[in-house]
């Protein structure tokens, strides 16, 4: 069983395609999304209507929450270009767009064969809003996988690749396929890289691997796509691909 873990797209067109092809050239069996898939970039209805097309299982992810309950962005981003991104994403979504969020579920499950296990979430098992890291404690980390055990555990939310070991378990995150940090921010302003990022977790007979995977993207071409869109994030996006 092959599974292509793709996350934290954040309306980003341009990278969600250049990840696909990439992920078809690999060749998976399953390709599943770890949440926040419209907000912040210039395409979100775009990027909805691909994972529909694809039949794509989605975890639902806190920005993925903002488009049901808008109120949430106050208490989480302090910035207003980040809030009013937000809300103009909201303003764009269709009902079809809606449903298709709702539809989204906290947590999955998927046998990777010979009784190895990968669990999903977003943030955390707990919350999707929480920051797993390489440096997180392991009592903490253990507090944050509430209960949760399997081979592989994975999950996004902070924008950062990562795999550490955790008491017997493998620790994934896959990075932002659409907005990949340099480093773990902690709600400070991010440094963007030009890439886009995802991960391959595979179970062959009992056997498990994980891969990481980081595709180029063209400067150029992202910040274009930023300056045509009225999103009001499209200033910040052209100068962080400068």
């Amino acid at each position: 069983m092959r599974v292509a873990l793709i996350s934290d797209i954040h309306g980003n067109e341009i990278a969600l395609r250049a990840v696909l092809a990439s992920i078809a050239r690999e060749g998976v069996d399953q390709v599943v999304c770890l949440g926040d898939v419209a907000t912040l970039g210039p395409r979100p209805t775009v990027i909805l209507a691909m994972l529909r097309e694809m039949g794509c299982p989605t975890i639902v992810g806190n920005h993925d929450e903002f488009m049901l309950r808008p109120d949430l962005v106050h208490g989480y981003a302090k910035v207003p270009i980040i809030v009013d991104a937000v809300h103009w994403c909201r303003a764009e979504l269709t009902s079809t767009d809606l449903d298709q969020i709702r539809a989204f579920v906290p947590e999955m499950d998927i046998p990777l064969g010979g009784g190895a296990t990968l669990h999903l979430f977003h943030g955390s098992p707990r919350s999707n809003v929480e920051d797993l890291l390489a440096t997180t404690p392991a009592d903490e980390l253990a507090e944050m996988l509430d209960g949760r055990s399997a081979t592989v555990m994975a999950g996004g939310h902070t924008h950062v690749q990562m795999l550490r070991q955790h008491r017997g378990m493998l620790l994934v995150n896959p990075g932002s396929v659409g907005m990949p940090f340099r480093e773990y921010v902690g709600g400070r302003a991010p440094e963007l890289m030009p890439h886009a990022e995802y991960a391959i977790v595979e179970g062959r007979g009992g056997e498990v691997g994980v891969v990481l995977r980081r595709v180029p993207m063209d400067k150029g071409a992202l910040q274009r796509a930023a300056a045509d869109s009225k999103n009001p994030m499209g200033k910040a996006l052209v100068a962080a691909y400068a």
